[in-house]
């Protein structure tokens, strides 16, 4: 996939004093729209228009129209996300879940391996390889990375098909078996898969039929730093990121450094200078920079159920304050529906966001000169992996973006 074209606006010119945290004064308000008004953003994807294994499918043909039913796989239904497709599709008017696969539960019903939704009217699970997929228009894929890529190779080509692995999110193959340990078996569907990071690369998306959707993190730090980024209004050296995320990040198979005993009361630091989603944030930032752009980025696992908080340092290019940032961040984000930024010194929290498809931002003009702190919080579920992944299919299939997302936070 070659670099971002992102069209931006020009930055307006903004009070020094007008950067939350220094003699801040609250910022103009904000007015949720509805996914018709959102403003297309330009760019290009890399590697993946030219495809010849996009040649075979055309998107047109596929597209939903507005009452039509699309009938959905969900595989890996028995883990976390699994779980979160289902929760958010059960307000969702035209996606219905035809297929769930769990290998280990195959043959349960999905109400007896998570409670919670019992009352939704679903089939019963089974294993892949019983899976039916001839009356299927469209597949969430939520298995383990390593697992996937001979998965989707295997299936049918009409499908449409939103990945949640990281098995097809770098386009690199020699980086993914450098950071996975093993070889991509699937190359040529990595030619054609398209990254879901949905507000930057909507047209990309849009004309899919195999879209990667970006890691928690990665969501996470890559809407407030790509613009940025791209507008060459922070200097590509000394991006330092603090990460923080709840512990349903982590799957929900059977770990014991994730017992309570284990995390309760306490926070850890882990992956250090080794985590995984570190390709994956420098490949989006170096597209965006049409340069390298290499990272300091350290996880941490909290004693909660969701959320993710990632807190970002970066260095300013001459001339530019953090109002500057701020105001980039807002033009840029003006009129989604999903990515918002605070007013004033109001400070993000995981707690904004619990349960929903939001990213929540702030700038703050840091202490030592020359310097902004950017923090995002999102819920790892949602905008970090299931809601995101709803989001790209109904750009996929041709529905308004915001079908079946439209929940609210849970607070308190």
């Amino acid at each position: 996939m070659g670099d971002l074209r992102i069209r931006t606006p020009a930055l307006p010119s903004v009070p020094q004093n007008g950067i939350a945290g220094y003699n801040s004064k609250p910022f103009a308000g904000f007015m949720l729209k509805t996914a018709q008004q959102i403003r297309p953003l330009s760019l290009r994807v890399r590697g993946s228009a030219a495809s010849s294994q996009r040649k075979l499918f055309s998107p047109k043909a596929a597209a939903a129209k507005s009452g039509d039913v699309v009938r959905i796989a969900v595989l890996g239904a028995s883990g976390y996300t699994g779980a979160e497709i289902v929760r958010i599709l059960a307000n969702h008017p035209q996606f219905d879940i035809k297929v769930m696969t769990a290998d280990r539960k195959a043959g349960e019903q999905f109400g007896s391996v998570f409670p919670h939704l019992i009352s939704q009217d679903l089939p019963r699970l089974v294993a892949i390889k019983d899976a039916d997929f001839s009356s299927v228009d469209a597949v969430f894929c939520c298995l383990p990375h390593g697992t996937t890529q001979e998965i989707i190779k295997g299936l049918p080509r009409h499908l449409k098909i939103v990945d949640l692995s990281a098995d097809f999110r770098l386009c690199d193959i020699n980086e993914y078996a450098e950071w996975y340990g093993h070889s991509h078996r699937a190359p040529e569907l990595q030619e054609e898969a398209v990254y879901g990071l949905t507000e930057l690369n909507r047209d990309g998306i849009r004309n899919a039929r195999l879209v990667a959707n970006p890691g928690c993190y990665p969501t996470s730090i890559q809407l407030p730093l790509v613009p940025l980024v791209k507008s060459k209004l922070i200097k590509l050296t000394n991006i330092i990121i603090d990460a923080k995320s709840g512990v349903s990040g982590a799957g929900r198979g059977a770990k014991e450094a994730n017992l309570y005993t284990e995390i309760a009361e306490g926070i850890q630091s882990y992956g250090i200078t080794s985590h995984r989603h570190v390709p994956e944030i420098e490949q989006g930032l170096t597209d965006a920079a049409l340069s390298k752009v290499t990272i300091s980025f350290t996880p941490h696992l909290m004693c909660m159920k969701r959320g993710m908080q990632s807190t970002m340092y970066v260095e300013l290019e001459s001339g530019v304050t953090a109002s500057d940032l701020y105001e980039h961040l807002k033009s840029t984000y003006e009129g989604e529906e999903f990515v918002k930024l605070l007013h004033g010194s109001s400070a993000p929290r995981t707690s904004h966001v619990a349960g929903s498809n939001y990213c929540l931002m702030n700038v703050y003009e840091d202490r030592i000169p020359g310097r902004a702190i950017i923090i995002s919080v999102i819920d790892n579920l949602v905008k970090g992996a299931s809601g995101q992944a709803i989001q790209n299919l109904n750009l996929m299939m041709g529905l308004p973006e915001n079908m079946g997302l439209q929940y609210q936070p849970l607070f308190p």
